[in-house]
């Protein structure tokens, strides 16, 4: 697992590991590929851990995004399949993204931190104002593009990962100063969140927050000063919580939802109700009842996981818990494996967010969080917060490329590739030659 790092006070509080190079070269063996190693000690475990868990959550996703909404669908807009062709659309779009991300080298990532910083912060300013900000529900937080919507709040998620991690390594010496530890991220962080609290979207806010309190950890913030600004976050927390009548009811509702079923607990409600229903195997795909009109809201966005426990039962959600836990266990391995401070803490952040996201959304579905309205990742319908997600996977992708042992498995793959062309090269021209001294003999 991942550990907090040295502490600041005795160095730059990053985490360094020095690791074996399992797998790269074994007597007899072919460069990493002995099927006597295990699964875990081979050089691209990781890699292959995000792929498996990340695609199969992406391909359920669109399953169950169209199950929940083909009825809805239906009605409002004429056809079962709209609301899926979009999703699949943002899908075929965040694809190319995440495999072009996944094959780039990490100074790009770096070079990018501060632009994709910029930008989020422009985005939600400009989201804020009524010319271009497209209102919702009583929330500002959409921008809208022709028949498309963007969320400046979930590109923001990205680039607080990028622009943490890579000013942390830059001021690297200087972080034995808690003074220099702190500032400018803190602030950097609190101002999107200010940013985001005005659209208002609170549980994006406790996302964006996380992502922060990741940097810090992973960083070897001293105890102390952690302690005290998780005191203030949760005393700030607690005071926006109350001061707004919609989030004061929320709080009460989620006391005792069964409370007022039929008004403020009633998406939680039917939430349960779909998730009781289901069982331990489910009703059947496509056999949902409450995603039909006048129950169920949202419920392929915010609340598809009762959906899916609806028709695959408990083994169904329990899939989506397992493979959450393998997409945050390689993410975490990939940190942990990694001797660049850079990949160390943009992965265990980004590894942070998703599965900080992931735990929100699951919670308030089974009734342990409040309802805070962020979706699931890589699951629910949105490519406002798909793609910069899948863009996020591509990047741990490209992390688990470069630990040791997988880069050196990958060099020695890439080199064994080139000697055999050029080897075939010079067979083809021995031949060549052969065959034109043949045609000279008398």
């Amino acid at each position: 697992m991942l550990g907090r790092g040295v502490g600041v006070s005795g160095g730059t509080g990053l985490i360094t590991t020095s690791l074996p190079q399992a797998g790269v070269s074994r007597p007899g063996g072919r460069g990493g590929d002995d099927t006597r190693v295990p699964v875990l000690a081979r050089p691209l475990a990781s890699y292959y851990l995000l792929l498996f868990s990340a695609g199969l959550l992406l391909l359920l996703g669109l399953i169950m995004v169209l199950s929940a909404s083909s009825v809805r669908a239906f009605e409002e807009l004429g056809s079962p399949y709209a609301v899926f062709a979009r999703q699949a659309t943002w899908v075929g779009i965040g694809m190319p993204l995440l495999v072009l991300s996944s094959r780039l080298p990490v100074r790009v990532f770096r070079l990018l931190a501060y632009p994709a910083m910029i930008v989020s912060l422009v985005l939600l300013l400009v989201v804020l104002t009524p010319q271009f900000g497209k209102s919702l529900n009583g929330a500002q937080r959409w921008i809208e593009l022709g028949p498309y919507t963007l969320q400046p709040s979930e590109i923001a998620k990205l680039a607080l990962v990028l622009w943490g991690a890579d000013l942390l390594v830059r001021k690297r010496k200087l972080l034995g100063d808690w003074k220099h530890l702190l500032v400018p991220l803190v602030p950097g962080a609190l101002l999107i969140s200010v940013l985001i609290m005005l659209e208002p979207d609170m549980g994006t806010t406790i996302v964006v927050l996380t992502i922060l309190l990741t940097l810090l950890w992973v960083v070897g913030t001293p105890l102390r000063v952690f302690v005290v600004i998780n005191g203030v976050i949760l005393l700030v927390g607690t005071v926006l919580a109350v001061s707004e009548p919609y989030r004061l009811e929320r709080l009460l509702s989620y006391r005792d939802p069964f409370a007022d079923a039929h008004d403020t607990g009633f998406q939680a409600v039917q939430g349960l109700y779909a998730l009781a229903s289901g069982g331990w195997w489910g009703e059947g795909l496509g056999a949902s009842r409450e995603k039909w009109p006048g129950l169920l809201p949202n419920a392929h966005t915010d609340f598809i996981l009762a959906i899916i426990g609806e028709e695959l039962g408990l083994l169904g959600t329990l899939v989506v818990v397992m493979l959450f836990a393998v997409l945050g266990f390689a993410g975490i391995r990939v940190a942990h494996r990694s001797t660049d401070p850079f990949i160390q803490l943009a992965a265990a952040a980004a590894t942070g967010w998703i599965l900080g996201q992931a735990l929100v959304n699951m919670g308030a579905v089974v009734g342990l969080l409040p309802i805070t309205g962020i979706p699931l990742p890589l699951v629910s319908f949105g490519g406002s917060a798909l793609i910069p997600t899948m863009l996020t996977v591509g990047m741990l992708l490209s992390f688990a490329r470069n630990e040791p042992a997988a880069a050196a498995l990958i060099s020695s793959r890439a080199a064994a590739r080139r000697g055999a062309r050029d080897r075939e090269a010079a067979d083809g021209h021995r031949g060549h030659r052969s065959g034109r001294d043949v045609s000279r003999t008398p």
